[in-house]
């Protein structure tokens, strides 16, 4: 009896394999075809392509004014022009408003050279130099691209005129960071990776789970820059470098640039509001904003950012 019943398990545990076998290969064949047929897609940029280091990186440019903002996204963000979108599109009365998309982000094309925190400033500033906007600007920092506007303002002080921190990540918010985080970070994204090459991602993703906000084509890229890009080689490479940037801008003063921090409630990860206060501390010209929502203030508390970053840079003025 037990015999049989071994083997009537075996057979349905390789009915079942073999169930799955198929549905990963037909949802691979399916998923190639999409990514054909959503090529034109992918070039739909909302803004721009420029050309840094010989290949394409998207940048959205809006609104004019004095003032021009630089929004700059957080780690993996997939799309962040259509991320920013609600959020930038409340400044474009009165100022210019400039979302540049990092190479593997967005609309812009992937690449395989370095990723650590001077290469991409270095290429961020070329973008906008082929995109004919011209300093001082106001960066606006969400998350890690926090290292980013620092090492920008250490090393390019004439080019900003502030920082506005959408909070955003400083030196010691990546303090635990260690090998083993690091290669943990790895793994999870070589998961995110496989999913989206053998299609299991269109499970997930549709025209019908993209923001309301959207246009119907806009829903249609976003679903096909998801389908080919989600979590890259060239976004997950930045992880790489993630304690060396934290090296690098610990390495320099902190920028004598004016400085809003707009806070989140911490729960990022622990000590974040802690992190956050002692950067204020030590410099000569911070406004701290703090506030009782998760990590994507600008999502989450648009009016309070709105209004924090207005009275910020009316003050600018004064």
């Amino acid at each position: 009896m037990k015999t049989v019943l071994k083997k009537i398990i075996k057979t349905v545990l390789l009915g079942f394999l073999i169930l799955i076998a198929v549905f990963l290969l037909v949802m691979t064949i399916y998923n190639r075809i999409m990514l054909g047929r959503e090529k034109t897609l992918l070039k739909s940029c909302p803004g721009e392509f420029v050309e840094v280091d010989g290949k394409n990186m998207s940048i959205y440019v809006s609104g004019e004014g004095e003032h021009t903002l630089i929004f700059m996204s957080g780690a993996g963000i997939t799309l962040p022009i259509y991320d920013y979108k609600p959020f930038t599109d409340r400044f474009e009365d009165e100022y210019r408003v400039v979302v540049i998309e990092k190479f593997g982000y967005g609309f812009s094309d992937c690449c395989d050279g370095p990723r650590d925190v001077g290469t991409r400033v270095r290429q961020d500033r070329e973008a906008l130099r082929a995109a004919g906007i011209d300093g001082s600007y106001i960066l606006c920092p969400h998350s890690y691209s926090g290292l980013e506007a620092v090492y920008w303002a250490q090393n390019y002080p004439e080019e900003i005129e502030a920082i506005i921190g959408l909070d955003m990540a400083v030196p010691a918010s990546y303090d635990s960071y260690d090998e083993k985080i690091l290669s943990s970070v790895r793994s999870t994204d070589s998961l995110k990776r496989a999913v989206r090459k053998t299609g299991l991602i269109r499970l997930f993703v549709g025209s019908g789970s993209m923001p309301g906000y959207l246009t119907e084509q806009e829903k249609k890229a976003a679903v096909a820059v998801i389908c080919s890009n989600y979590r890259n080689e060239t976004v997950s490479a930045e992880t790489d470098n993630i304690i060396s940037d934290r090296s690098t801008v610990e390495s320099k003063a902190v920028p004598d640039v004016p400085t809003l921090l707009i806070i989140s409630d911490g729960t990022v990860t622990d000590g974040w509001i802690g992190f956050e206060n002692d950067y204020a501390s030590s410099l000569s010209d911070v406004t701290t904003v703090q506030l009782d929502c998760g990590h994507s203030v600008y999502d989450q508390e648009p009016d309070r950012c709105e209004q924090a970053m207005r009275e910020f840079i009316a003050e600018l003025d004064s």
